[in-house]
Protein backbone atom coordinates (compact mmCIF):
# COMPACT_ATOMS: atom_id res chain seq x y z
CA UNK A 1 0.00 0.00 0.00
CA UNK A 2 1.25 3.49 -0.83
CA UNK A 3 2.24 5.89 1.91
CA UNK A 4 -0.44 8.36 0.77
CA UNK A 5 -3.16 5.74 1.17
CA UNK A 6 -1.93 4.79 4.63
CA UNK A 7 -1.96 8.47 5.64
CA UNK A 8 -5.53 8.92 4.41
CA UNK A 9 -6.72 5.84 6.31
CA UNK A 10 -4.99 7.02 9.46
CA UNK A 11 -6.65 10.43 9.25
CA UNK A 12 -10.06 8.86 8.65
CA UNK A 13 -9.62 6.54 11.64
CA UNK A 14 -8.60 9.45 13.89
CA UNK A 15 -11.58 11.48 12.73
CA UNK A 16 -13.89 8.55 13.45
CA UNK A 17 -12.51 8.17 16.97
CA UNK A 18 -12.81 11.93 17.57
CA UNK A 19 -16.46 12.02 16.41
CA UNK A 20 -17.29 8.91 18.43
CA UNK A 21 -15.71 10.40 21.54
CA UNK A 22 -17.63 13.65 21.12
CA UNK A 23 -20.90 11.76 20.70
CA UNK A 24 -20.29 9.84 23.94
CA UNK A 25 -19.54 13.05 25.86
CA UNK A 26 -22.73 14.61 24.52
CA UNK A 27 -24.79 11.65 25.72
CA UNK A 28 -23.21 11.74 29.16
CA UNK A 29 -23.80 15.46 29.61
CA UNK A 30 -27.38 15.46 28.39
CA UNK A 31 -29.90 15.80 31.24
CA UNK A 32 -33.54 14.96 30.85
CA UNK A 33 -35.97 17.80 31.43
CA UNK A 34 -37.89 17.46 34.69
CA UNK A 35 -41.47 16.26 34.17
CA UNK A 36 -44.10 19.00 34.37
CA UNK A 37 -46.19 19.11 37.53
CA UNK A 38 -49.66 20.59 38.01
CA UNK A 39 -50.21 20.12 41.76
CA UNK A 40 -48.28 20.97 44.93
CA UNK A 41 -48.70 19.45 48.38
CA UNK A 42 -48.26 21.76 51.39
CA UNK A 43 -48.12 20.75 55.04
CA UNK A 44 -48.86 23.11 57.92
CA UNK A 45 -50.07 23.25 61.53
CA UNK A 46 -53.00 25.12 63.15
CA UNK A 47 -50.80 27.67 64.92
CA UNK A 48 -50.58 31.45 64.66
CA UNK A 49 -46.90 30.83 63.92
CA UNK A 50 -47.88 29.76 60.41
CA UNK A 51 -50.50 32.33 59.40
CA UNK A 52 -48.35 33.25 56.37
CA UNK A 53 -49.34 29.96 54.73
CA UNK A 54 -53.03 30.51 55.59
CA UNK A 55 -53.08 34.09 54.33
CA UNK A 56 -51.50 33.12 50.99
CA UNK A 57 -54.03 30.31 50.65
CA UNK A 58 -57.13 32.28 51.68
CA UNK A 59 -56.26 35.18 49.38
CA UNK A 60 -55.53 32.84 46.48
CA UNK A 61 -51.90 33.91 46.21
CA UNK A 62 -50.51 30.39 46.06
CA UNK A 63 -52.79 29.58 43.14
CA UNK A 64 -52.32 32.93 41.39
CA UNK A 65 -48.54 33.21 41.80
CA UNK A 66 -47.82 29.62 40.83
CA UNK A 67 -50.20 29.37 37.87
CA UNK A 68 -47.57 30.70 35.41
CA UNK A 69 -45.44 27.66 36.33
CA UNK A 70 -48.19 25.22 35.38
CA UNK A 71 -49.57 24.69 38.90
CA UNK A 72 -53.32 24.18 38.78
CA UNK A 73 -54.03 22.93 42.31
CA UNK A 74 -52.72 23.39 45.86
CA UNK A 75 -53.33 20.45 48.17
CA UNK A 76 -53.02 21.25 51.86
CA UNK A 77 -52.52 18.84 54.74
CA UNK A 78 -52.86 19.87 58.38
CA UNK A 79 -50.77 18.22 61.11
CA UNK A 80 -51.02 18.56 64.92
CA UNK A 81 -47.22 18.76 65.37
CA UNK A 82 -44.02 18.71 63.35
CA UNK A 83 -43.16 15.06 64.01
CA UNK A 84 -45.95 13.49 61.89
CA UNK A 85 -45.55 16.27 59.34
CA UNK A 86 -41.91 15.35 58.78
CA UNK A 87 -42.85 11.66 58.59
CA UNK A 88 -45.20 12.58 55.74
CA UNK A 89 -42.45 14.52 54.00
CA UNK A 90 -40.02 11.62 54.37
CA UNK A 91 -42.65 9.43 52.71
CA UNK A 92 -42.71 11.80 49.72
CA UNK A 93 -46.20 13.10 50.47
CA UNK A 94 -45.27 16.80 50.81
CA UNK A 95 -43.49 19.19 48.47
CA UNK A 96 -43.37 22.06 50.98
CA UNK A 97 -43.89 22.23 54.72
CA UNK A 98 -44.46 24.94 57.28
CA UNK A 99 -42.98 23.28 60.35
CA UNK A 100 -40.73 23.79 63.37
CA UNK A 101 -36.98 23.88 62.71
CA UNK A 102 -36.25 21.18 65.31
CA UNK A 103 -38.30 18.35 63.73
CA UNK A 104 -36.65 19.19 60.41
CA UNK A 105 -33.26 18.49 62.01
CA UNK A 106 -34.46 15.17 63.40
CA UNK A 107 -35.82 14.18 59.98
CA UNK A 108 -32.67 15.31 58.13
CA UNK A 109 -30.57 13.14 60.42
CA UNK A 110 -32.77 10.19 59.41
CA UNK A 111 -32.32 10.77 55.69
CA UNK A 112 -34.94 13.37 54.75
CA UNK A 113 -34.11 14.84 51.34
CA UNK A 114 -35.04 18.49 51.94
CA UNK A 115 -33.73 21.89 53.03
CA UNK A 116 -34.99 24.90 54.96
CA UNK A 117 -35.50 27.63 52.35
CA UNK A 118 -36.86 30.44 54.56
CA UNK A 119 -37.78 31.17 58.18
CA UNK A 120 -41.39 31.73 59.24
CA UNK A 121 -41.14 33.12 62.78
CA UNK A 122 -39.18 33.19 66.04
CA UNK A 123 -40.22 32.50 69.65
CA UNK A 124 -44.00 32.41 70.31
CA UNK A 125 -44.56 29.56 72.80
CA UNK A 126 -45.43 29.68 76.51
CA UNK A 127 -45.17 27.45 79.56
CA UNK A 128 -48.63 27.56 81.15
CA UNK A 129 -49.25 26.43 84.73
CA UNK A 130 -52.55 25.58 86.39
CA UNK A 131 -53.83 28.49 88.54
CA UNK A 132 -53.63 26.65 91.86
CA UNK A 133 -49.84 26.25 91.67
CA UNK A 134 -47.42 28.92 92.87
CA UNK A 135 -44.41 29.67 90.71
CA UNK A 136 -41.26 31.59 91.53
CA UNK A 137 -38.55 29.52 89.84
CA UNK A 138 -38.12 26.35 87.72
CA UNK A 139 -37.57 24.45 90.97
CA UNK A 140 -41.32 24.80 91.61
CA UNK A 141 -41.99 22.50 88.67
CA UNK A 142 -40.45 19.48 90.42
CA UNK A 143 -42.81 16.52 90.50
CA UNK A 144 -45.28 18.04 88.04
CA UNK A 145 -46.71 16.61 84.82
CA UNK A 146 -46.01 18.80 81.77
CA UNK A 147 -47.60 18.20 78.38
CA UNK A 148 -45.80 19.35 75.23
CA UNK A 149 -45.17 18.32 71.63
CA UNK A 150 -43.41 14.99 70.85
CA UNK A 151 -39.62 14.44 71.13
CA UNK A 152 -37.62 16.26 68.49
CA UNK A 153 -40.04 19.18 68.16
CA UNK A 154 -39.21 22.81 69.00
CA UNK A 155 -41.20 22.74 72.24
CA UNK A 156 -39.77 19.44 73.47
CA UNK A 157 -36.20 20.47 72.60
CA UNK A 158 -36.47 23.90 74.23
CA UNK A 159 -38.25 22.65 77.35
CA UNK A 160 -35.79 19.85 78.07
CA UNK A 161 -32.77 22.07 77.49
CA UNK A 162 -34.22 24.85 79.69
CA UNK A 163 -34.94 22.39 82.52
CA UNK A 164 -31.37 21.08 82.34
CA UNK A 165 -29.94 24.60 82.35
CA UNK A 166 -31.93 25.28 85.53
CA UNK A 167 -30.70 22.20 87.38
CA UNK A 168 -33.65 19.90 86.72
CA UNK A 169 -33.46 16.45 85.17
CA UNK A 170 -36.20 16.27 82.51
CA UNK A 171 -36.29 12.49 82.91
CA UNK A 172 -36.50 12.34 86.71
CA UNK A 173 -37.64 15.65 88.20
CA UNK A 174 -40.73 16.12 86.01
CA UNK A 175 -42.97 13.94 83.88
CA UNK A 176 -43.10 15.13 80.27
CA UNK A 177 -46.06 13.83 78.28
CA UNK A 178 -46.18 14.16 74.49
CA UNK A 179 -49.40 15.60 73.13
CA UNK A 180 -50.74 17.65 70.26
CA UNK A 181 -52.15 21.11 71.02
CA UNK A 182 -55.80 20.07 71.22
CA UNK A 183 -55.13 17.15 73.57
CA UNK A 184 -52.82 19.26 75.75
CA UNK A 185 -55.38 22.07 76.11
CA UNK A 186 -58.01 19.48 77.06
CA UNK A 187 -55.62 17.78 79.51
CA UNK A 188 -54.80 20.93 81.50
CA UNK A 189 -58.45 21.97 81.48
CA UNK A 190 -59.39 18.56 82.94
CA UNK A 191 -56.48 18.77 85.44
CA UNK A 192 -54.90 15.67 83.94
CA UNK A 193 -51.62 17.55 83.65
CA UNK A 194 -50.22 20.38 85.75
CA UNK A 195 -48.67 22.45 82.99
CA UNK A 196 -48.28 22.67 79.22
CA UNK A 197 -45.64 24.15 76.93
CA UNK A 198 -47.33 25.03 73.66
CA UNK A 199 -47.16 27.46 70.74
CA UNK A 200 -49.73 30.23 70.40
CA UNK A 201 -52.65 30.58 70.37
CA UNK A 202 -53.00 27.62 72.78
CA UNK A 203 -51.63 29.55 75.81
CA UNK A 204 -54.12 32.37 75.19
CA UNK A 205 -56.98 29.87 74.83
CA UNK A 206 -56.12 28.22 78.16
CA UNK A 207 -55.86 31.58 79.92
CA UNK A 208 -59.14 32.83 78.43
CA UNK A 209 -60.90 29.81 79.91
CA UNK A 210 -59.30 30.34 83.33
CA UNK A 211 -57.47 27.02 83.26
CA UNK A 212 -53.90 28.31 83.57
CA UNK A 213 -51.51 31.25 83.44
CA UNK A 214 -48.35 31.78 81.42
CA UNK A 215 -45.25 31.71 83.62
CA UNK A 216 -42.37 31.55 81.11
CA UNK A 217 -42.25 32.53 77.44
CA UNK A 218 -40.04 30.62 75.03
CA UNK A 219 -38.04 33.78 74.39
CA UNK A 220 -37.07 33.74 78.07
CA UNK A 221 -35.85 30.17 77.65
CA UNK A 222 -33.77 31.14 74.61
CA UNK A 223 -33.84 34.66 73.23
CA UNK A 224 -34.73 35.01 69.52
CA UNK A 225 -34.80 31.27 69.03
CA UNK A 226 -35.81 29.82 65.68
CA UNK A 227 -39.25 28.30 65.58
CA UNK A 228 -41.19 27.62 62.39
CA UNK A 229 -39.55 27.43 58.96
CA UNK A 230 -40.48 26.78 55.35
CA UNK A 231 -39.03 23.55 53.94
CA UNK A 232 -38.81 22.35 50.34
CA UNK A 233 -38.22 18.76 49.25
CA UNK A 234 -34.94 17.95 47.54
CA UNK A 235 -36.83 16.93 44.41
CA UNK A 236 -38.47 20.37 44.16
CA UNK A 237 -35.14 22.12 44.74
CA UNK A 238 -33.34 20.11 42.04
CA UNK A 239 -36.08 19.74 39.43
CA UNK A 240 -38.24 22.86 39.88
CA UNK A 241 -36.08 25.66 41.29
CA UNK A 242 -38.27 28.30 39.61
CA UNK A 243 -41.29 27.08 41.59
CA UNK A 244 -39.28 27.01 44.83
CA UNK A 245 -38.19 30.61 44.31
CA UNK A 246 -41.79 31.68 43.66
CA UNK A 247 -42.95 29.90 46.82
CA UNK A 248 -40.42 31.94 48.80
CA UNK A 249 -41.61 35.15 47.11
CA UNK A 250 -45.24 34.39 47.97
CA UNK A 251 -44.26 33.51 51.54
CA UNK A 252 -42.50 36.88 51.88
CA UNK A 253 -45.55 38.69 50.47
CA UNK A 254 -47.92 36.95 52.91
CA UNK A 255 -45.62 37.57 55.87
CA UNK A 256 -45.30 41.28 55.12
CA UNK A 257 -49.07 41.53 54.66
CA UNK A 258 -49.72 39.93 58.04
CA UNK A 259 -47.22 42.22 59.72
CA UNK A 260 -49.10 45.24 58.37
CA UNK A 261 -52.61 43.84 58.94
CA UNK A 262 -52.65 42.15 62.34
CA UNK A 263 -56.43 42.13 62.82
CA UNK A 264 -57.01 40.64 59.38
CA UNK A 265 -54.35 38.01 60.05
CA UNK A 266 -56.23 37.08 63.24
CA UNK A 267 -59.50 36.85 61.29
CA UNK A 268 -57.89 34.63 58.63
CA UNK A 269 -56.62 32.31 61.36
CA UNK A 270 -60.06 32.29 63.00
CA UNK A 271 -61.72 31.45 59.68
CA UNK A 272 -59.27 28.62 59.11
CA UNK A 273 -59.46 27.07 62.57
CA UNK A 274 -62.79 28.24 64.07
CA UNK A 275 -60.94 29.72 67.08
CA UNK A 276 -62.57 32.79 68.63
CA UNK A 277 -61.14 35.81 66.80
CA UNK A 278 -60.90 37.91 69.98
CA UNK A 279 -58.80 35.22 71.65
CA UNK A 280 -56.58 35.06 68.56
CA UNK A 281 -56.16 38.85 68.61
CA UNK A 282 -55.25 38.71 72.31
CA UNK A 283 -52.75 35.95 71.55
CA UNK A 284 -51.04 38.03 68.86
CA UNK A 285 -50.92 41.05 71.17
CA UNK A 286 -49.37 39.13 74.06
CA UNK A 287 -47.08 36.53 72.47
CA UNK A 288 -43.35 37.15 72.24
CA UNK A 289 -43.19 35.81 68.69
CA UNK A 290 -42.44 37.62 65.43
CA UNK A 291 -43.02 36.66 61.79
CA UNK A 292 -39.79 36.90 59.79
CA UNK A 293 -38.39 35.92 56.38
CA UNK A 294 -34.60 36.52 56.59
CA UNK A 295 -32.71 33.21 57.13
CA UNK A 296 -29.72 34.93 58.74
CA UNK A 297 -31.90 35.59 61.80
CA UNK A 298 -32.28 31.89 62.60
CA UNK A 299 -29.24 30.09 61.17
CA UNK A 300 -27.17 30.04 64.37
CA UNK A 301 -30.16 29.13 66.54
CA UNK A 302 -31.14 26.27 64.24
CA UNK A 303 -27.63 24.83 64.19
CA UNK A 304 -27.68 25.03 67.99
CA UNK A 305 -30.85 22.90 67.99
CA UNK A 306 -28.85 20.24 66.17
CA UNK A 307 -26.23 20.36 68.94
CA UNK A 308 -28.90 20.14 71.65
CA UNK A 309 -30.64 17.22 69.93
CA UNK A 310 -27.30 15.45 69.66
CA UNK A 311 -26.70 15.96 73.40
CA UNK A 312 -30.22 14.68 74.13
CA UNK A 313 -29.49 11.57 72.06
CA UNK A 314 -32.15 12.34 69.45
CA UNK A 315 -29.75 12.40 66.48
CA UNK A 316 -26.49 10.48 65.86
CA UNK A 317 -24.38 13.56 65.00
CA UNK A 318 -24.75 17.36 64.86
CA UNK A 319 -25.66 18.89 61.49
CA UNK A 320 -23.97 21.84 59.80
CA UNK A 321 -25.62 24.96 58.44
CA UNK A 322 -25.00 23.71 54.88
CA UNK A 323 -26.75 20.42 55.66
CA UNK A 324 -29.83 22.24 56.97
CA UNK A 325 -30.30 25.34 54.81
CA UNK A 326 -30.51 26.38 51.17
CA UNK A 327 -30.86 30.17 51.29
CA UNK A 328 -30.22 30.72 47.58
CA UNK A 329 -33.93 31.02 46.79
CA UNK A 330 -34.45 33.70 49.42
CA UNK A 331 -31.41 35.58 48.16
CA UNK A 332 -32.71 35.42 44.58
CA UNK A 333 -36.20 36.49 45.67
CA UNK A 334 -35.07 39.61 47.54
CA UNK A 335 -32.57 40.50 44.83
CA UNK A 336 -35.38 40.74 42.28
CA UNK A 337 -37.52 43.02 44.46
Amino acid sequence: MKKSSILILTLLLAASIFVSGCAEDTDENTTEEAPAITELNFGYQPSTHQIAYMTAYEKGWWQEDLAPYGIEKINEYQFPTGAPEMQAMMAGELDFAYVGAAPVITALSRGLDAKIIAPVQIQGSNLVLRPEYDYESPEDLKGLKIATFPPGTIQDTLLRNWLKENGLDPEKDVTILEMGPGDAVTAISAKQVDAVFLPHPSPAIIESEGNGRSIVSSGEMEANHACCVLVASGEMIREHPDIVEQVVKTHIKATEYNQANLDEAAQIFSNKTSEDVEVVQKSLEEWDGAWITDPTLIENSTVEYANIQYELGYIPKPLTEEEIFDTSFYEAAVKEE
